[in-house]
């Protein structure tokens, strides 16, 4: 029995093991004319076989490459792109820097610090100000989200008050928009009889 266990291991497993097949008798093809001939057909072929690929931008060029990869580098046909180089496919990707800074209030997030603190960093003006209304709306949001009971104004203002360090502050007055109008509507998933 021949099991895939004991077969060369696929370098792309998507296109599967005939499209393998099809690359590694490309590269024993003797004619050039006819290995670049059957190299566009193949092509052509994977294409079919994957047209998700066809909403990326340059998918024919994803598709040459891919070709390459698949037959180790050694293929020796004519591209109409650039060949890739087997060091910048094997090469391991950068690690992504964590922020490595606590979050004030976890129920507001991230996001709302980093507008908080744009906001303080804008001239004082009409701008600043529908900014300022607009970010607290937002934390009240943000905080019915995790607390579905209430939430009154004064607590967004105070949380907004020591999140801009004092530097951000709202009309006198100033009254949040009603937030759970926005949530009342939201259906509610009810699943399905079998």
């Amino acid at each position: 029995m021949d099991y895939n266990t004991s077969r060369k291991k696929l370098n792309l497993p998507e296109y599967g093991r005939n499209i393998q097949q099809m690359v590694d008798h490309l590269s024993t093809v003797e004619d050039r004319d006819e290995r670049n001939r059957l190299a566009r057909v193949l092509i052509g072929i994977m294409g079919n076989l994957n047209p998700h690929l066809r909403d990326i931008n340059d998918f024919k060029h994803k598709l040459w490459d891919h070709i390459f990869i698949m037959s180790d580098f050694k293929l020796d046909i004519d591209s109409p792109y650039p060949i890739p180089s087997q060091e910048t496919y094997e090469e391991k990707p950068k690690t992504v820097p964590y922020p490595t800074q606590p979050i004030t209030y976890k129920h507001y997030g991230r996001s709302i610090e980093m507008m908080i603190q744009k906001a303080i960093e804008m001239e004082e003006g009409q701008q600043k100000e529908a900014l300022t209304q607009l970010i607290a709306n937002h934390m009240k949001k943000a905080y019915l989200m995790w607390n579905n009971d209430s939430v009154s104004d004064e607590d967004v203002i105070r949380d907004l008050n020591v999140l801009s360090k004092g530097k951000l502050a709202l009309a006198p007055g100033t009254k949040l928009s009603d937030s759970r109008e926005a949530f009342k509507n939201k259906r509610k998933f009810i699943p399905r009889k079998k």
